[in-house]
C-alpha cells in the first residue's frame, strides 16, 4: 500500500520541481554550498507538497479518471490505493511540510502556501473555466522559479530576473495546451466525461493558441539572451537559441505528428532527441554563465 501511495504521488512529475534550481544556476550561486543545501531542501519540500496536491486532485477526479484510457490505471482509480489512506496523506503531508518550509525561509513558506491553495482552487473550481485552466498551469511553474529565487536570495531582485518568468510561463503554457490537445484527440466524444472544460475547447482553437505561445516563447527567450542584465555582456548566451528552437519544434512534432503530449514529464525521458537537446542546452547555458 505504501508503494501504491508513492506511485499516486507521481514522483516522475517531481522533475518539474527542478525549476527551483533555476535561480541557483542563473544567479551564479551554483557552487556555493549554503545555497546548494537551501535549494535542495526546498526541492524536497516542494516535491512532497506536490505529491499531496496530486493525491487531492486524484481524489476529486476519481470518477472522471476511471473514464480515461491512461489515468484509470493510476493507483486510486484502479482501486490499488484506498481513498482513506490517500485522504489522510493529502492532509497530513501539508501539515508537516508547510511549517518546515517557513523554517527554511519565511517567503518560501508563503510561496508553498500559495501553490497549495492555488492547486486546491484549481482542482475544485478553476480547472472548469476555459483558458484559466491552462493559465494556472503556467502560474504553478512560475511559483517554482520564485521559490528557488527566494532560497538563493537572488541579487537582481527578491524574485530573480523577470525574463525567467516570461520564458518559463510561456513554456508551461505550451506544455499545458499540448496536454489539452492530446486529451481532445484520444478521448474524442467522451472527453467531457473526463474533463468538462474540454467541451469549451476544440482542436482549431488549441492549435492557434499553441502557435501564438510558441512564437512568444522563442521571441522571449531570444530577447532574454542579450537583454537580461545578469548575463555576461559578451552575448554568448545567444548561442543557446538554436537548442531552444529545436526543443520547441521537436515538442510540436511529437504533439502534432506522433500524437503525444498527454504526459509531458514522461515524454521528456522517453524521446531521446528531446532529452539530449535539453541536456545540451542546460550544459551550454551553465557554461556561458560561469565561463563566459
Amino acid at each position: 500500500m505504501i508503494v501504491q501511495l508513492l506511485q499516486a504521488m507521481r514522483p516522475l512529475q517531481w522533475a518539474k520541481n527542478l525549476l527551483i534550481f533555476t535561480a541557483l544556476v542563473f544567479d551564479r550561486k551554483l557552487f556555493l554550498p549554503e545555497y546548494q543545501q537551501q535549494t535542495l531542501s526546498g526541492f524536497i519540500l516542494f516535491s512532497l507538497l506536490t505529491g499531496a496536491v496530486y493525491l487531492s486532485n486524484d481524489l476529486i477526479d476519481l470518477e472522471n479518471d476511471r473514464h480515461h484510457p491512461l489515468k484509470r490505471h493510476r493507483p486510486l482509480p484502479a482501486g490499488r490505493l484506498t481513498k482513506r489512506l490517500a485522504l489522510v496523506s493529502a492532509i497530513l503531508i501539508p501539515i508537516i511540510v508547510l511549517p518546515l518550509a517557513f523554517q527554511l525561509h519565511t517567503w518560501f513558506g508563503v510561496v508553498l502556501i500559495l501553490y497549495w491553495l492555488q492547486n486546491l482552487m484549481y482542482s475544485f473550481w478553476l480547472k472548469h473555466i476555459v483558458i484559466i485552466d491552462v493559465l494556472l498551469i503556467a502560474v504553478g511553474f512560475m511559483l517554482r522559479v520564485a521559490a528557488g529565487a527566494i532560497l538563493v536570495e537572488a541579487e537582481q531582485s527578491p524574485l530573480g530576473s523577470p525574463w525567467i518568468y516570461v520564458c518559463v510561463g510561456l513554456g508551461a503554457l505550451l506544455v499545458g495546451l499540448g496536454k489539452r490537445r492530446h486529451e481532445l484527440t484520444i478521448l474524442m466524444d467522451t472527453s467531457t466525461q473526463h474533463r468538462t472544460v474540454l467541451s469549451d475547447y476544440n482542436i482549431t482553437l488549441i492549435d492557434w493558441l499553441i502557435a501564438s505561445v510558441t512564437t512568444g516563447a522563442i521571441v522571449a527567450y531570444s530577447l532574454y539572451t542579450f537583454s537580461a542584465p545578469n548575463l555576461p555582456q559578451n552575448h554568448q548566451m545567444m548561442a543557446t537559441i538554436p537548442f531552444v528552437i529545436y526543443g520547441v519544434f521537436r515538442y510540436l512534432y511529437l504533439v502534432h505528428v506522433k500524437g503525444a503530449g498527454g504526459e509531458p514529464e514522461r515524454l521528456v525521458f522517453q524521446d531521446r532527441p528531446l532529452l539530449i537537446c535539453i541536456i545540451i542546452w542546460a550544459t551550454a547555458a551553465t557554461a556561458v554563465m560561469y565561463l563566459g
